[in-house]
Order: structure tokens, then C-alpha cells, then sequence
């Protein structure tokens, strides 16, 4: 295709996205109005309208992506091609998400119709998202080879640098381990731990006036996003999984914790010793962080801790558990009246600890048995008068009561490495996918030379491109200071999309990618935890992108 063929494409569908962005927000201003009688949200008005919360959330990920896509290409012409198909993808989403919102709240459907049925909407669909031009992307993607870097991603050299160690390190150290660690349910051993505390893997949001690698003033969450993506390639649950909970801890840490308890613990942290695990859900609370009831209660010197936790990863290995905890006896004051403690237990190998306090106090747990993210392993937690002394609580004695916040604080970097985590286990999963294919032979011709194969490849390839391209923008803005909504959002787009990536690089395996001895029965084992933790896909979407949303919508 011409270049100025295809850069027509791009400033078409750039037109397009320009239109429906109007209609979007429109839709958007009516459903806040619908979700406050008065001039502020309502719970119970929110509550009746969870579906259409829900289908904006993705409308508006969909939306971004497409246009951060569009916007950030650099003339290359297969990532304009993979950047179209994605925008064609998304817009033919969108349309029946902004209907079916007018239908709900009794909009008229004029404009939305008047756009799907416009003539340079079907023509771009034809000649950027039709069956030519996905086998014609299919085609220019198998010419450039497995290792293309895909998605409109700039970075300075020392991120390139980081980078290049990281997937070495990726491909010839984690890669020979991880399928023996999944098959075989192993703990992350110490021939991975070991290394990536050389590196400064466990330090990277930690600045590094405590230690850490990361800058003193600001944040550096490009860097956060590289070296999760490059490890998460390799192993999702043995390597780029073990950033994600200092990230939170420290965070939390930086937020809320004393001068004394940041010179303490940071610098630790960083060294990976101890290693950390985060203790928030609980067997009847999931995402309702402000429901939580592990209770402590006041004594001498510190806290008793009595209660359950679940879903706690890596809570065996760990030496440092970072538990959000009930301080305030009435149950009415909700997430004001949490607070964040710092648990300390010896490190256990295997799937079962029980670990006994000198004056009585105990700690049990057992890991739970899931049929993908092996290795860390997630635990059920029995604290039974488990004492925690006052310097263990996060900010001291000005830190009760304070923990949601620095909990909150800390989620934003573990749902922007969980984006970056699910756009490194989408990449190891297409690579497989183009060796797999271009090799295998059906009917006496490889897999690559049907027109199908080159379709599905090409569909995978633009929504990795699309996703790594948000990710590293959002990064941008993270490192700016903002970005905070748009963390959830990425995260939220990236999940579900390496779900759909990891789902077709196991079909075009066939037979074997129903194999365990397979990578890509991992991948796709794995790939569905990533829209369970670090927020749910439905709390992310009603509670903090379309509860924003709303509420950005409402202002003056």
C-alpha cells in the first residue's frame, strides 16, 4: 500500500474518532446527570446504573487507546497498519456501547446512527479493517519477524539499555525455569530471587536517597513499566510479578510512613530482604476495601490482630506482609477506620507455614490451589492475637485510621505494572505464535500462508501495539504527576486484552496448545488472573473510571 494511501487512512480514522468523541462525552454528561439528582453523585442512582457505568468505563478505554494509537505513529507503515485495524476494531465496539447508553437513557440516536451509516466510516472499514488488509498487516508483520518491537513506544537509551538486559535476562535465566516452576507448583526459587535483587528489580519505585533505583523527586514509572513488561514475558508469576508488591508497599510507604519508618524499611524493601506480600481481601470482602474486618485491637506496646485474609501472593516467602487492618471498633466508620500494619514472619518454602509468636500470638497459612500465576502462590491468612507493635503502623499514631489512602496510593503503580505485565505476556504469546506458525504445516502449506492465520496474527499484533502504546504514554503522565484515573483504565484494557491474545495464540496452536508442556497453555492460564487482581474489572470500572468519569462530567 502507498503511503499516502495509507496516512489518508489514518487521518480518516483520526476524523472519525474526532466525531465520536463529542458523542461519547454527551453520553457521558447524561448518565452523571441521571446519577445526581442534585449536584453530586448518588450511591443508590450509581447502584441502579452499574451496566451503563460499566459500558462507558470501556467505551472510554477503547476510545483512548484508539486515539493515543493514532496520534503517537512516527510514519512507520506497519504500525499504521496494526494502529487502523485497532481503531477500526474500536470504533465498531463503540457504536453499539454509545446506542445501547442512548437507548438506556432515552437519547436520541440520530448523530450515532447518522456516523454508522456515513460513508467514510464504511470505506475505512473496508479498506483498513477488511479481509485484505488484515492479511495484507498479517503478511508485513511475518516479513519483520517475531522480535518487532510493536506499538508507537519511545524511550531514552537508558531505559533502551534497561531494557535490552532485562529480556537477556528474561530469555536466559527465568524463560529455562518458568515451566518447571508452573507445572510443577514451586515456589520462585533462589537461582531467580538472587539475581533480580542484583539487578534492583525489588528498588525500582524506591528513590534512591533509601536505596532504591528510582529518582528522588518524582517517579519514574517508563522504567517500572519496561523491566515488568521484559520479565513478564518470560514468567508472569516467577519474575514480572515480584515487582508488583514493593511497588505497593513502598508507595504506601512514601505516602504515609514516618521519616523513621521510610530510613527502616525502604531501603530493605529495595534489597529484596525481606521480600514483601499484600494482605487486603478478605474471605467476604473482594475489591469493597472499605467492608474490610481483620480486626485489631489496642494493647500494650502495639496491636492484636485476629481475623482472615485471602489471596495474599506470596505471603510464604514473604518476610514482610503489608496488612490493611480494622483499628476502629465501630463498623460504621468504614474506610476510615483502617489502618495499614507491617506484619513481620519468618520466610517458608512450600505451600503451608504456621508461624508462633514468643507471647502466644499466631500466624497460619496455606497457599491456594489455581490453575495458572504459579510459583508466588496466593495464601489464605489465620491471624489469631498476633501482636504488631505501634512502629509497625504505617505513619505512626497519625497513620490510624488513614490506611485506605495510603493503600490507594500504592494501587496506582500496581495497576500500571499490571498493564505492563499483561502487555509482556501478550508479546511472549504472538512471538510463540509466529514461530509456531511458520513452522507447522497443514494441508501441505504453513499455517502462515492461509489468509485466516494472517488475520488472527495481524488482530493480535494491533491490540498489543495499542496496548503497549497507552501504557508507555500513561507512564508519561504518571511521571508527570497526573495519570492517576488513566492507571486503572490501561490496566483495564490490557487485561482483557491479553485474555484475547493468549486465547488465539492457543487456538492456532490447536492440540498443543492445550498441552502443558506448551508456553502458551501458560500464557493463557495465566493471562486470566490479570483482570481479578489489583482491582477487578468491574470495580475498576464502576468505581474508579466511571465514577471519575461522572464526576468530571458534573463540573462546572
Amino acid at each position: 500500500m502507498a503511503i499516502a494511501e495509507l496516512q489518508a487512512q489514518v487521518d480518516q480514522a483520526r476524523a472519525l474518532l474526532a466525531r465520536l468523541r463529542p458523542l461519547f462525552e454527551h453520553g457521558v454528561a447524561a448518565l452523571a446527570r441521571a446519577c445526581a439528582p442534585g449536584c453530586q453523585l448518588d450511591g443508590a442512582k450509581l447502584d441502579e446504573q452499574q451496566v451503563a457505568t460499566f459500558e462507558i468505563a470501556w467505551a472510554s478505554a477503547d476510545l483512548l487507546a484508539a486515539e493515543t494509537t493514532l496520534a503517537r505513529l512516527d510514519g512507520d507503515p506497519l504500525q499504521s497498519q496494526l494502529a487502523l485495524i485497532f481503531a477500526v476494531d474500536a470504533i465498531a465496539a463503540l457504536l453499539p456501547r454509545l446506542e445501547a447508553l442512548c437507548i438506556e437513557l432515552g437519547l436520541p440516536l440520530a448523530p450515532l446512527q447518522q456516523l454508522g451509516a456515513d460513508a467514510d466510516w464504511a470505506a475505512l472499514r473496508g479498506a483498513a479493517g477488511g479481509a485484505q488488509a488484515l492479511t495484507a498487516a498479517g503478511r508485513a508483520l511475518v516479513a519483520a519477524g517475531d522480535a518487532v518491537e510493536l506499538g508507537s513506544v519511545a524511550l531514552e537509551d537508558p531505559v533502551v539499555m534497561a531494557q535490552d538486559a532485562f529480556r537477556r535476562f528474561a530469555a536466559d535465566v527465568v524463560a529455562p525455569q518458568a515451566e518447571h516452576i508452573h507445572r510443577h507448583d514451586a515456589t520462585v526459587p533462589e537461582s531467580l530471587l538472587q539475581p533480580m535483587r542484583d539487578m534492583g528489580v525489588f528498588g525500582l519505585s524506591i528513590p534512591e536517597s533509601h536505596g532504591g533505583t528510582g529518582p528522588d523527586e518524582g517517579e519514574d514509572a517508563t522504567m517500572m513499566v519496561v523491566v515488568t513488561e521484559a520479565l513478564s514475558e518470560a514468567s508472569l508469576a516467577a519474575a514480572g510479578s515480584l515487582i508488583t508488591r514493593p511497588e505497593i508497599l513502598s508507595r504506601a510507604l512514601i505516602s504515609g510512613g514516618t521519616e523513621e519508618q521510610k530510613a527502616t524499611w525502604l531501603p530493605r524493601i529495595a534489597a529484596g530482604d525481606p521480600l514483601c506480600a499484600i494482605a487486603i481481601t478478605e474471605p467476604d470482602y473482594g475489591s469493597d476495601v472499605a467492608s474490610l474486618a481483620l480486626k485489631g485491637t489496642r494493647t500494650e506496646g502495639g496491636w492484636l490482630l485476629n481475623g482472615a485474609k485471602t489471596w495474599c501472593t506470596f505471603a510464604g516467602k514473604a518476610g514482610l506482609l503489608m496488612v490493611v487492618t480494622r483499628t476502629d471498633p465501630d463498623r460504621s466508620a468504614g474506610y476510615r477506620g483502617l489502618s495499614v500494619l507491617l506484619v513481620e514472619k519468618p520466610s517458608y518454602d512450600g505451600h503451608a507455614f504456621d508461624f508462633q509468636q514468643p507471647g502466644g500470638g499466631r500466624l497460619s497459612g496455606k497457599a491456594i490451589p489455581t490453575i495458572g500465576y504459579r510459583g508466588m502462590h496466593s495464601f489464605d491468612l489465620a491471624f489469631d492475637q498476633f501482636f504488631v507493635p505501634d512502629a509497625n503502623v504505617i505513619g505512626g499514631a497519625g497513620g490510624l485510621g488513614k490506611g485506605f489512602y495510603f493503600t490507594m496510593a500504592g494501587m496506582v503503580g500496581g495497576r500500571m505494572q499490571t498493564s505492563a505485565r499483561a502487555c509482556g505476556v501478550m508479546r511472549a504469546a504472538l512471538r510463540a505464535s509466529m514461530r509456531y506458525t511458520a513452522d507447522r504445516k497443514v494441508f501441505g502449506a504453513p499455517l502462515q500462508a492461509y489468509a485466516l492465520t494472517l488475520a488472527k496474527l495481524a488482530r493480535m499484533a494491533a491490540r498489543l501495539a495499542a496496548c503497549r502504546t497507552l501504557a508507555y504514554a500513561i507512564a508519561e503522565q504518571l511521571n508527570a504527576g497526573g495519570g492517576r484515573m488513566e492507571a486503572s483504565l490501561v490496566k483495564l484494557l490490557a487485561c482483557r486484552s491479553a485474555e484475547m491474545v493468549t486465547r488465539e495464540a492457543l487456538q492456532l496452536h490447536g492440540g498443543m496448545g492445550y498441552a502443558e508442556e506448551s508456553a502458551v497453555s501458560r500464557y493463557f492460564v495465566d493471562a486470566r488472573v490479570l483482570s481479578i487482581f489489583e482491582g477487578a474489572e468491574e470495580t475498576l470500572a464502576l468505581k474508579v473510571i466511571g465514577r471519575s468519569l461522572l464526576e468530571d462530567a458534573l463540573k462546572p
